[in-house]
């Protein structure tokens, strides 16, 4: 009975062997890997960071191909007609191939999120598995995607219709979060260039103003755009969100620039508000694009424009799911200033007598020099005195430079640079926004949307009107934390002056 059953499967059996030698081999190849990340010049932290965005974006173009005819087709083929993705007729099991493949990854992230809850040093055993076993997680990788292919339907129209959905909101707020945190440091990094730039050049003032320019040109003609083409007479829930849009753009652009806001945060300029309004109409564009009124949506109708707007708003979001993990890695990790106001100095020492605050002395984070350690020093003495020869000097320099080129370059070595389980529920929310990005959010039912009603065993993808909200929503949350960035200082200066 069991080989009979397992007949149909010959296909996918072939498909999962094929990834479990390619796993295998990978693992035999890890350190060859180990050995092309020391060769990149790479630190530890880097080379690890930059080896999980590089599985994400490869699950991301796997989970998009998932939309396609010709990876339909193969599955189908592959499985022998086991695994059936009919699209016809408002029916499509590609939607729920995305979510299966990035199921796989979130599952993955998951995992090693519990298993590294606690890592606070690399001498813990379990920092391995963060920076190393690169075999081992790709093969547990391959394992999942396979696997995903074997949970029934059901599950995923009910992981797809609320946990995903779930999980995409929150990694929207987080991005939210660091795009208004990025904005006060773009803003601040030109500055600060400008003002060193010891030669007198302007060219951190023209990158400054022309991205300035840059971003409210784009906001300008966008709003025009969507007047001219979505605000129909009969339009009036896309009218109002792009009029509102517009005053909440108008009102952030006054309100970085007030006296009071420069008092302050002098700092603050149109430069910020310029990158939250352009972002902010960019998610109510692509909300509005979204609606599902026929009438007030002229991208509705199936043509050819309609295609390609759907595949821009993927390539924009895509991106910005890039940008927004690359950047939470680097920043919300290690860094807690974009969540928290400002706190006390990490390590800072106060001395007795003094209540100014003159006296903290702020933790030595970096290395003695190498001509300040004993051993140099104890050399240098040896050679003065005739002891040893002076080529002792020289052999001891060679032998620090082989420690930087080997294992002694790990910048880890004092402690993990960033939250290894905070990082991996970063890609878990990742992942389930990549699902709904790549789904348009998609409402998943047994039930047809408009379709025909003879069975009930049909799997149905209905467009519906979450996706837009969830735009609209983010679009105002974003202005209101950029408002708060702006007046926080001013209401609470001791807590919030260095924002």
């Amino acid at each position: 009975m069991g080989v009979l059953l397992s007949l149909p499967l010959a296909g996918v059996f072939g498909t999962v062997a094929s990834s479990c030698l390619a796993g295998l081999a990978f693992c035999f190849t890890s350190t060859a890997a180990s050995m092309f990340f020391k060769s990149c010049n790479c630190n530890s932290s880097i080379a690890t960071r930059v080896g999980f965005a590089i599985i994400f974006s490869l699950n991301s173009m796997l989970a998009w191909l998932m939309r396609t005819d010709f990876a339909i087709k193969q599955i189908e083929k592959w499985s022998y007609d086991y695994i059936k993705m009919d699209c016809a007729g408002d029916k499509c099991y590609g939607v729920l191939a995305v979510h299966r493949i990035c199921f796989a990854l979130t599952l993955f992230h998951a995992l090693l999120s519990l298993s590294l809850i606690g890592v606070k040093d690399t001498k813990d055993k379990r920092a391995a598995i963060q920076n190393g076993w690169w075999g081992p997680k790709i093969l547990l990788w391959l394992v999942l995607l396979v696997l995903s292919w074997f949970i029934p339907n059901l599950f995923f129209m009910f992981w797809g219709n609320y946990i995903t959905l779930i999980g995409a909101s929150l990694f929207i707020l987080l991005g939210l979060v660091l795009l208004v945190d990025f904005a006060h440091s773009w803003s601040e990094t030109c500055l600060e260039n400008w003002e060193k730039a010891s030669d007198g050049s302007n060219l951190w003032q023209w990158i400054l103003i022309g991205s300035t320019a840059l971003m409210y040109i784009f906001t300008i003609t966008i709003t025009g755009i969507l007047y001219g083409f979505f605000a129909g007479s009969s339009c009036t829930l896309n009218r109002f969100f792009i009029t509102f849009n517009l005053v909440l753009s108008i009102i952030i652009t006054i309100m970085c620039i007030h006296p009071v806001v420069q008092e302050y945060n002098p700092r603050s300029g149109l430069a910020q508000s310029g990158m939250v309004a352009a972002y902010c109409t960019y998610l109510i564009a692509s909300a509005i694009s979204n609606h599902t009124h026929a009438q007030c949506n002229p991208l509705r109708n199936g043509t050819t424009t309609a295609a390609g707007t759907h595949t821009t708003t993927v390539i924009f979001g895509g991106l910005f799911t890039f940008l927004a993990i690359a950047y939470s890695t680097t920043r919300a990790a290690t860094n807690s200033r974009a969540l928290v106001g400002k706190r006390r100095k990490a390590g800072a020492i106060h001395l007795e007598g003094s209540d100014d605050g003159h006296a903290e002395m702020g933790v030595v984070n970096t290395q003695p020099g190498r001509t300040e350690s004993p051993r140099y020093q104890a050399l240098l003495a040896a050679v003065e005195a005739g002891a040893i020869p002076e080529s002792a000097l020289r052999e001891d320099e060679d032998e620090d430079e082989d420690e930087v080129v080997g294992d002694n370059r790990d910048d880890e070595r004092s402690g993990t640079r960033y939250n290894y389980s905070w990082f991996h529920i970063i890609f878990v929310m990742a992942a389930m926004y990549v699902a709904a990005l790549l789904t348009d959010a998609n409402v998943v039912s047994k039930e047809p949307f408009n379709g025909p009603t003879d069975s009930n065993k049909n799997v149905y993808i209905g467009q519906s009107d979450v996706a837009m909200w969830m735009r609209v929503v983010s679009s105002w949350i974003c202005m209101l934390l950029y408002m708060w960035s702006l007046v926080a200082p001013v209401f609470m200066p001791d807590r919030f002056g260095d924002i």
